[in-house]
């Protein structure tokens, strides 16, 4: 009995010394290979999701199970509300988003600002267009006017059919004047008027001065210039008609005791528009400064 189980213990350690050690190295090392692989690529994919999603940014991958939600609630909460601009003024730093829409304004001309430009070249042309409708009609009512006058005080010959640009003939002044007896002895029947109405009339008073004969007193200056308060800017008013002023002209003729010059020394200077604008522009000037003070007779 002893003698056989001697025999099984020996078959037992035989049978264990004559399994292959390798085996078992293969077997136990291949397990922890695997394991170490598996942990080695786990670690590579926890180590590179790491470096595409660096704290504080956003990427595009998937967030993975459980921890991933819960990192990108808070990431996506700055996004949705606006941008706080910075106390102080607009562009400063912090108010990017404001500055955007004032660097898009300032980019080149869209159609609204083509269309607001074109509008602004048709303004003036429009506004002349009705300045000269409205001179038109006034200055074609006041011919008829004077057409229409019983005592022929007036009459009107346009200058090349020019509708702004008259010649006024006065043909009557006061009789009792010295003014009248010079027009009988020399034979003038009419003085005679130059009447140019501004674009702007009747807002603005035309530029009248007298071409023909040649007046010493009176109120009128070289050139022909009359020297006059209404037909300035400042004294002019677009009530007045055009045989309103020449019948106040006829009296400041025969108030500033203006007699037809004879003299041949007067009569030979010059006696013209440019030298007649001039001098008015002068005496408005000095009006202006010292104000309108009919001057005594005798200065004449």
């Amino acid at each position: 009995m002893a003698t056989l189980l001697r025999k099984i213990g020996l078959i037992r350690l035989h049978n264990r010394d004559t399994e292959d050690p390798k085996h078992h190295h293969n077997h136990r090392g291949g397990g922890g290979q695997q394991s170490a692989s598996l942990r080695g690529k786990g670690g590579a994919k926890s180590s590179g999701h790491k470096q595409q999603h660096p704290p504080g940014g956003s990427g595009d991958a998937s967030p993975g199970p459980g921890k991933g939600k819960g990192k990108r609630a808070p990431e996506l909460a700055p996004r949705d509300k606006p941008p706080q601009p910075a106390a102080g003024a607009a562009g400063a730093p912090g108010g990017g988003g404001p500055r955007e829409p004032a660097t898009g304004a300032r980019a080149g001309p869209g159609p609204t600002g083509a269309a607001a430009a074109a509008s602004g070249s048709l303004m003036p042309v429009a506004r002349q267009q009705h300045c000269t409708q409205v001179r038109s009609r006034r200055l074609m009512k006041e011919l008829q006017d004077i057409a229409r006058l019983s005592d022929r005080f007036i009459s009107v010959e346009l200058v090349d059919e020019s509708l702004f640009d008259w010649n006024v003939k006065l043909h009557q002044v006061d009789k009792d004047s010295v003014l009248w007896q010079d027009m009988k002895e020399t034979n003038t029947e009419f003085i005679l008027l130059n009447l140019t109405f501004p674009d702007n009339f009747p807002f603005s008073p035309p530029f009248m001065r007298v071409l023909s004969p040649r007046l010493e007193n009176g109120y009128v200056l070289d050139g022909g210039a009359i020297c006059m308060e209404l037909l300035t800017p400042r004294g002019w008013s677009s009530a007045y008609t055009v045989e309103a002023v020449m019948r106040q002209f006829a009296a400041s003729l025969v108030k500033g005791q203006g007699r037809i010059c004879r003299k041949a020394g007067k009569s030979k200077k010059s006696f013209s528009r440019k030298e007649a604008e001039a001098t008015f522009k002068s005496l408005v000037k000095t009006h202006e400064k010292y104000g309108w003070v009919t001057p005594p007779v005798s200065d004449g």
